[in-house]
């Protein structure tokens, strides 16, 4: 069994703070699940552009509100405290935070945490290797 407090991520390497959000990574890919898991907060007053190219992320708000561009169609999605979006098309995307928004963010093929969003938005596709937490 695995378990965590999210506050004991605080300061260590499965949180990163850009200037526009933070990520705290509960679940990675060293803990051999199949998907991580993330709280992710978009600071309010702010746009970020992302493209998974390589893993599918459902994303579920839990509070605060902005929208959501599919920036391959232009549609908009008001995005609020239960709405849910998930990226299985690989959509280039933009969120921008009306309000600080709290999001649940799940990613498959799991992420390391050593990832960098790279120009484009892009995390590259990192695979760890090794056993399972039960080696």
């Amino acid at each position: 069994m695995y378990t965590l407090h999210i506050d004991d991520l605080d300061g260590t390497d499965r949180d990163v703070q850009e200037p526009n959000w933070r990520s705290r990574r509960m679940v990675l890919a060293q803990e051999k699940v199949g998907f991580s898991l993330h709280e992710t907060t978009i600071h309010a007053g702010t746009s970020s552009e992302f493209w998974y190219a390589h893993h599918v992320e459902a994303v579920y708000c839990v509070g605060g509100r902005g929208r959501l561009t599919d920036l391959g169609t232009d549609e908009v999605h008001e995005v609020s405290d239960g709405f849910l979006y998930l990226l299985d098309g690989h959509e280039k995307h933009r969120l921008e935070a009306d309000e600080e928004m709290r999001m649940v963010c799940v990613f498959t093929p799991p992420v390391t945490g050593r990832e960098v969003h790279d120009e484009n938005g892009v995390y590259p596709l990192i695979v760890e290797d090794g056993p399972g937490p039960e080696a």
